[in-house]
């Protein structure tokens, strides 16, 4: 029996060290003395990865997802939400890990196939879903413009996207002259090139705005821009999510050396 416990034990310090390595993974963090060890400094980190990703999300995508979908802003809220409680989850991985409780290694392992699942369906969702972008831009962004007024948040959403990708209307410009903003104010400054160079008789008229507004329509540039960002965001949850079985399956090994290692003990 002392035989198989010298034998257990070697394998249980190597898969302790294992998870804290795996478990600092989820954050960041430089501090004096963990466990005996000074100085731990992790930069890759899951949790602080998705954390990073839904609020650049929340602040460069916010106004194009709000022209797609209302119920489509939630998403990295739900990145935001899911990076924090995966900090804290790894926090609990390594006091887990340091206490040596088996019953607190099965949660975490538990907490892990949960975060695997969820982000594999995410990155399955964004990518299946990301080419319906188009049909719902045309149809919002259509909408958006018929209701533009200059003042609501959809209208200042319509804005800063003409003026960000220096576009204008949908297809081009000229679809703005069904709107009803149109034959009141003409062609929002938005579509100027230079705003400074712009007057409302200008934007009146098609044949003058033609020289001072982008010819160039937002529905290609947006889209595109709008599927070259969401599969980045459906990559970087696949990887995470790929990687959430390593740390499943160290958890479920050491709870169980450890339990065997109990028995051999008595």
């Amino acid at each position: 029996m002392a035989s198989r416990r010298m034998e257990t034990k070697p394998v249980i310090t190597c898969l302790k060290t294992l998870l804290i390595i795996y478990s600092f993974v989820f954050w960041k963090k430089k501090a004096a003395g963990f466990c005996g060890r000074q100085d731990v400094a992790m930069t890759l980190i899951t949790g602080v990865i998705l954390l990073a990703v839904g609020v650049w999300g929340k602040l460069t995508l916010g106004t194009y997802i709000s022209l797609i979908a209302e119920n489509s802003t939630n998403a990295p809220y739900v990145l935001i939400g899911t990076g924090t409680t995966i900090v804290v989850f790894g926090l609990f991985g390594c006091f887990a890990t340091c206490r040596g409780s088996p019953w607190m290694l099965k949660l975490y392992a538990m907490f892990l196939s949960l975060v695997f699942l969820a982000e594999l369906v995410a990155g399955i969702s964004g990518f299946v879903f990301r080419h319906e972008i188009k049909d719902t831009f045309l149809r919002t962004y259509t909408d958006a413009m018929q209701n533009y007024n200059g003042n609501d948040e959809r209208s200042h959403a319509v804005d800063h996207v003409q003026r960000s990708l220096s576009c204008c209307g949908v297809q081009n410009y000229t679809n703005w002259s069904t709107s009803p903003y149109f034959l009141e104010h003409g062609i929002p400054p938005s579509c100027c090139m230079n705003e400074t160079d712009c007057n409302p008789q200008d934007l009146h008229n098609l044949t003058v705005a033609a020289t001072k507004v982008n010819q160039k329509g937002c529905y290609d540039l947006v889209t595109s821009f709008m599927e070259t960002n969401m599969g980045i965001i459906a990559g970087v949850a696949f990887g995470i999510a790929f990687s959430q079985l390593i740390g499943m399956l160290l958890a479920c090994c050491l709870s169980r050396f450890i339990t065997a290692n109990q028995y051999e003990m008595v």
